[in-house]
Order: C-alpha cells, then sequence, then structure tokens
C-alpha cells in the first residue's frame, strides 16, 4: 500500500523526494522544467490535435508539419521537407536534426497524419476531465509526437542539446504509406544514426515495445464456368463463390492457431461482373441467384512477426490457392508492406534502460509489451538496421474511432521519463 500510495504522490507531481536518492542533480531539474512546461505542452497539444491531418489531406499534414517545424526551430534544429513524387499523392515528411558528437546519434519517430481524413466528421480536443482529453489523433500519434518536443525543450533549457546529435523525424503517411518510395529517405538517414526511438501510444507507464508485427497484403481471384444455376455442381462445377468460401476456410483451419500471424480478408465481392478501383478501394459487382457466378476477388492483409514467418504463410496460403474444386481455378499475389520489427536482444537491452529510468524515478519497472497486440509502424522499416524501442509516446484508449483519448493524468510522467532517457542516451 504504501508503495502504491508513493507513486500516486509522484503522478500528481507532490513527490520528489521519492526519486530524489536515484536521479542526478541535473536530472531532476530535467524533470521540473518538464513539469513546469506542462500547461504549455498541453496547450500545444490542442491546437495540433485541431488541424485535421488525415494522410490524404496534404495541407493539414503540411499545416501540422509547419506548426511542428517552427517549434524544432526555436530548440536549435535545422528542418527539412522531404518531398515525394506526385504520383504518390502524399505530402511528404518534416525532418528536425542537430548534429553533435557526444553521446549515441538518436533517431526520434513519429508521424504528421492520422486515420482521420477530412470526410469524416470532426472530433476537436475535448478536455472531460481532469484525467482524460478526446479528439483525433490524440494518442495516436499527436500526444507522441508533441512529447518528443516536450521532452527536448526541458533538455534544451538546461543546454543539454548542445553538441548531441538528435534527428527527429515525422512521416506524413504512416497510416497509408506511399510504399518503399515513400520510406526511401527515411531508412538512409535512420542508418547514419545509432538508436532509433519510436513514440507511438504507449501501454501505461508499465510496458514498452521491443517487436512490432509486420504487415502486407493479399489479392485473391478466382475464375469459373457461368451458367444455369440448376447445373451447379454438375458441369458449371462449384462456382467461384464455392471456391472462394473453400479457400478462405482453408485459411482459416490451417494457419488459424500460429502465434502472431493473423490474415484478414477485408474486402470480398463476387458476381457475374466485378469492378474494383484501387485509389477509391471501392468495388462494385452484378449477378442473380439463378446464374452460377463466374468471378471473385477478395483483399485481405497479412501480419507476422518475422519474415520467416511471412514467407512460410505465404507457401501454405499458395499450396491452399492451387488445389481447387472442378472447373474452377484460384490465384493468389502478395504485395509487401510494412515489414517486421522482431524483438531481439538489442531492443532488450534498450528495454533496460528504459526500466533503469523508470525504476529510478519510482515509477516502477518497465516490461516488453506483448508483439501481437500491436500493428505495423514506421520503425519496422529500420529494425534490421539498429536497436529500436517504440511505444514512448502518450497513453490512452480507442485509437482509430471517434473515441480517441489521451490519459492526461499519465502523459506529463511519460513526457519526464522520456526526457531523462534522452539526456542518459546523448552523454
Amino acid at each position: 500500500m504504501k508503495k502504491i500510495y508513493f507513486n500516486l504522490l509522484f503522478l500528481l507531481g507532490l513527490a520528489p523526494s521519492v526519486y530524489s536518492q536515484s536521479l542526478s542533480s541535473i536530472e531532476k531539474k530535467i524533470i521540473a522544467t518538464a513539469r513546469q512546461n506542462q500547461p504549455e505542452t498541453e496547450k500545444f497539444l490542442e491546437k495540433t490535435v485541431n488541424i485535421n491531418s488525415g494522410t490524404l489531406n496534404l495541407a493539414g499534414v503540411r499545416e501540422n508539419g509547419n506548426l511542428l517545424a517552427a517549434e524544432f526551430e526555436k530548440l536549435g534544429f535545422k528542418t527539412d521537407w522531404v518531398s515525394l513524387p506526385d504520383s504518390l499523392n502524399r505530402a511528404g515528411h518534416l525532418v528536425a536534426t542537430r548534429q553533435g558528437k557526444r553521446g549515441k546519434k538518436l533517431f526520434l519517430i513519429g508521424h504528421l497524419d492520422t486515420v482521420f481524413e477530412k470526410s469524416l466528421p470532426f472530433e476537436p480536443f475535448t478536455r472531460v476531465n481532469d484525467s482524460t482529453a478526446t479528439g483525433q489523433g490524440a494518442n495516436d500519434i499527436k500526444g507522441g509526437n508533441v512529447l518528443i518536443l516536450a521532452a527536448l525543450k526541458a533538455l534544451h533549457t538546461h543546454g543539454l542539446l548542445d553538441d548531441v546529435s538528435i534527428t527527429a523525424y515525422f512521416t506524413g503517411d504512416e497510416e497509408s504509406s506511399g510504399g518503399s518510395e515513400s520510406r526511401r529517405d527515411f531508412i538512409e538517414r535512420a542508418k547514419k544514426c545509432d538508436i532509433a526511438l519510436a513514440f507511438e501510444g504507449a501501454q501505461g507507464l508499465t510496458h514498452v515495445t521491443t517487436g512490432r508485427r509486420g504487415s502486407s497484403s493479399w489479392t485473391l481471384k478466382v475464375v469459373s464456368r457461368t451458367g444455369h444455376s440448376s447445373r451447379v455442381f454438375s458441369d458449371l462445377g462449384y462456382g467461384a463463390i464455392f471456391e472462394t468460401a473453400r479457400i478462405l476456410n482453408e485459411f482459416r483451419r490451417v494457419l488459424g492457431q500460429e502465434q502472431y500471424l493473423t490474415f484478414n480478408p477485408g474486402l470480398i465481392v463476387g458476381g457475374s461482373d466485378i469492378k474494383y478501383d484501387e485509389k477509391t478501394a471501392k468495388a462494385e459487382t452484378s449477378g442473380k441467384t439463378n446464374i452460377v457466378a463466374p468471378l471473385t476477388m477478395v483483399k485481405g492483409d497479412l501480419r507476422f512477426i518475422s519474415e520467416k514467418q511471412k514467407e512460410s504463410a505465404r507457401a501454405r496460403m499458395r499450396e491452399i490457392v492451387e488445389k481447387s474444386l472442378p472447373i474452377t481455378k484460384a490465384t493468389i499475389t502478395f504485395q509487401d508492406g510494412i515489414p517486421a520489427m522482431e524483438p531481439s536482444e538489442k531492443n532488450e537491452n534498450l528495454r533496460r534502460i528504459v526500466d533503469q529510468v523508470s525504476r529510478d524515478m519510482g515509477i516502477g519497472p518497465v516490461q516488453s509489451g506483448d508483439p501481437g497486440s500491436r500493428g505495423a509502424g514506421d520503425v519496422s522499416f529500420v529494425a534490421e538496421f539498429l536497436p529500436c524501442l517504440d511505444g514512448l509516446g502518450a497513453s490512452g484508449k480507442g485509437a482509430h474511432s471517434i473515441e480517441e483519448s489521451i490519459n492526461l493524468k499519465e502523459y506529463p510522467v511519460l513526457i519526464q521519463r522520456a526526457a531523462v532517457l534522452l539526456y542518459r542516451l546523448t552523454r
């Protein structure tokens, strides 16, 4: 009970003596500064949340980037905008850099876009009570972006950004990637750093992310003979829809219980005629109950913890597809998306550093979260090149929904912990 009481006091900002014996004098000053700046931090968070920056709202993404860029420049960072080919229909990325020779070279990852496009009803930043606020992207990931800024501002106040190397990279299309071309500059800059830290939503104060599943997509197409429905199962065979049902059920039966592996058919269309628009992800079909459907198409995703698991799953899916019912023909194609961030010892070593900071601050231990509980993220693009950690951003609930919220009680503590972490890594 005593430990719980002390931790509660700490969360309320009332008990510096709880952790004073474990932190250096400068670390105590960093925390005090971050706490003092908290009202200003939350006002800035409200400002950025109230900018609609859905991935395809290119002007909104740029506006959000410009807002952040101005703040980074005040901290002595050089900012650049990485433009992308018009064919990708993406806004581009914001990069803020400082170059120095002290400590580890850090690569900090956020993103400017949200899933909330302009066509959706707007949900502004709203304080529900002292511990909760809602709004589009409040925790995914605008709370994380502002957390990076607030932590660096606390260091800057005490001259602790002098002679350090930090690259803060905010992509403009994390929620709907423009593909490999969009991540080319991102990867090249990360390779020049020693450690990557990503600020997607935190799982409270007790967990960070040492592994994330990757994601890719697949398309299943089936063709068959068509004709009067009375001839199904005979000279017309089973038709495209029955064959599709067989394949999907076999996917579920054969692969459905493997740890960290998921595959989801997100769109299915079938009938006498089908049309699908790749740009809008809209499908049309026509058909009749008394006609054997000659065409079906399924669009789905595949999530995995390693390249080995991905390739194994794809091989088994191909085997299932090839065993067609009579007088049907199925094909499946795969498209790579975001690679996996496989749990590793180098990532675990970073987790131990956060754990020590957390214990020194009196917050308590930090464990590795379940990789299966998270989707894919930008950090995975660089996980093969350097140690990575994610889940360092804001905590909350309901990400990607109209109920998205940020935990305003944990938010100050996460900022303070991040500030101390960045300080220790750059000494």
